[in-house]
């Protein structure tokens, strides 16, 4: 399958590292113009030089801005006015006892991983609408169906997103533009590897440590690995193609068999 978005703007959010940066060189390899965004710009740039590389392409712009405020949101539009392709990657994650999660960490993870990706929605959505195309893609992830006890404000986030993504479909509907939202399941990133080095401890070689959080604490994966970015980059890559025209009010799962169910 040849997936050709030349001729595309698309916005990846939080794409300085990790599973966003990974879809940031993926449509940029499809031959989107892509912007990078992230809060500092010195990171931001970095990214951009390196996606560059990564992707052969020098179509890739810098966003700098904090999603999680109107502030940082209104830099972002400055630099990338509309675009064709939005994909909701910003996110924040981390283990915390249940009862110990304070009024201020709970909107701090709603801001980050929800109202962020509302406000560019609405931003966004209009011009797609009145053009009669685009793509608007919600990263969500297996916790929003399998809560983990130690991450609930994270789970409640991502589960917050399987509904606006439904939602906006809706208001989407027969104007060309599909909204989704895609299941990721646990994957490799420099933040897992530290986040399985706080459930399992530090002294283990990484192989071992990996096979040990798999094991305790997602014991339902059917890979029995941790996911790689890039896989997670290609189905978002596919459903913002035209090849997905038909997909769009969904949850599309890239979790590695992780969540028992047979839907989504």
């Amino acid at each position: 399958m040849h997936i050709d978005l030349s001729g595309r703007t698309a916005l990846v959010t939080g794409s300085t590292q990790g599973i966003g940066y990974a879809i940031a060189v993926g449509l940029a390899r499809a031959g989107a113009r892509v912007a990078v965004n992230g809060r500092s710009t010195e990171r931001v740039t970095a990214a951009v030089d390196r996606a560059r590389v990564d992707s052969g392409s020098d179509d890739v712009i810098a966003a700098v801005g904090d999603l999680a405020t109107e502030e940082g949101a209104a830099a972002v539009l400055e630099a990338v006015p509309s675009v064709d392709i939005l994909v909701n990657n910003l996110g924040v994650f981390g283990s915390a006892a249940p009862l110990e999660i304070d009024d201020a960490e709970w909107r701090r993870y709603f801001e980050v991983n929800v109202l962020s990706a509302i406000r560019l929605i609405r931003a966004y959505l209009p011009a797609m609408t009145a053009q009669g195309w685009g793509r608007i893609l919600n990263l969500a992830s297996d916790s929003a169906v399998v809560i983990p006890a130690e991450m609930i404000h994270y789970g409640m986030t991502k589960t917050s997103l399987l509904a606006v993504s439904r939602g906006f479909a809706k208001e989407a509907a027969g104007t060309g533009v599909t909204v989704n939202s895609v299941i990721a399941g646990p994957t490799h990133t420099g933040g897992v590897e530290d986040f399985v080095r706080e459930l399992v401890g530090d002294e283990s070689p990484w192989d071992e440590a990996q096979r040990e959080f798999m094991i305790k604490h997602r014991p339902q994966s059917l890979i029995q690995r941790l996911i790689e970015p890039e896989e997670i980059a290609h189905m978002v890559v596919y459903l913002a193609s035209p090849y997905a025209s038909a997909t769009t009010g969904g949850a599309l799962r890239v979790d590695g068999g992780y969540v028992d169910s047979i839907l989504p």
